[in-house]
C-alpha cells in the first residue's frame, strides 16, 4: 500500500461534523441549570484557590460547598435533560449545499439585503436536510415561523454554521 492509498483511506473515513440544538421546554428549569453550573464552577474555583496552608476548617467548609454546589448541578442536570430536546444537525456534502442553494435563488429583496438565497425557502430547506432526525421542511418552516426570534435564529444557526465548520490546519509546512 502506497502512503497516498492509506492517506487516502483515513481521508475517506473522516466523518462530517454535527453540531447539536438543544431547546428547554421549562425556562425555571433551564435557569436553575445554568445557574448551578455557574455555582458548582464558581465553588471549585475558590476551592482551587485555597492555600494549602488554609485554616483546616474553612477549607472543609469550602469543600462541603463546593459538594453541595455539584450535588445541586446534579439535580439540575438531570431536570434539565428531562425537559430538553436535541436536534442534531450535520454538514452537508458540497455538491449537496451547491445545488440546494441553486433551488433557493435570492428574490430581488434578498439580493438588495446581499443574500445568496431566498430566506424565506432556504432557512428551512436547509434545516430538514442537514438534520439527522428527519425534520420534514414543513416543521422546520414552522418553527423558524412560530418561535421566539432568538429561538428560531438558533435553529438555523446550528443548521448554517455546521456547514461551515472548518477540520482543517494549514500549518507552515
Amino acid at each position: 500500500m502506497t502512503t497516498w492509498d492509506a492517506l487516502a483511506k483515513r481521508l475517506d473515513r473522516v466523518k462530517k461534523p454535527v453540531r447539536t440544538f438543544a431547546l428547554c421546554d421549562d425556562p425555571d428549569i433551564r435557569d436553575r441549570y445554568v445557574t448551578a453550573k455557574r455555582e458548582a464552577e464558581r465553588a471549585d474555583t475558590y476551592l482551587q484557590s485555597l492555600s494549602p496552608d488554609a485554616d483546616p476548617q474553612a477549607r472543609a467548609l469550602v469543600e462541603k460547598q463546593a459538594k453541595d454546589a455539584h450535588a445541586e448541578l446534579a439535580e439540575a442536570k438531570e431536570a434539565y435533560e428531562a425537559h430538553t430536546v436535541t436536534l442534531r444537525f450535520q454538514a452537508l456534502e458540497q455538491q449537496q449545499l451547491e445545488t440546494l442553494l441553486a433551488e433557493h435563488p435570492p428574490t430581488e429583496q434578498d439580493e438588495a439585503d446581499g443574500a445568496e438565497f431566498n430566506s424565506a425557502t432556504f432557512m428551512p430547506a436547509l434545516i430538514a436536510a442537514a438534520s439527522l432526525d428527519g425534520m420534514p421542511v414543513e416543521a422546520a418552516d414552522r418553527y423558524l415561523k412560530t418561535w421566539t426570534p432568538a429561538d428560531a435564529r438558533a435553529l438555523w444557526h446550528a443548521a448554517w454554521s455546521v456547514q461551515h465548520t472548518q477540520r482543517t490546519d494549514l500549518g507552515k509546512g
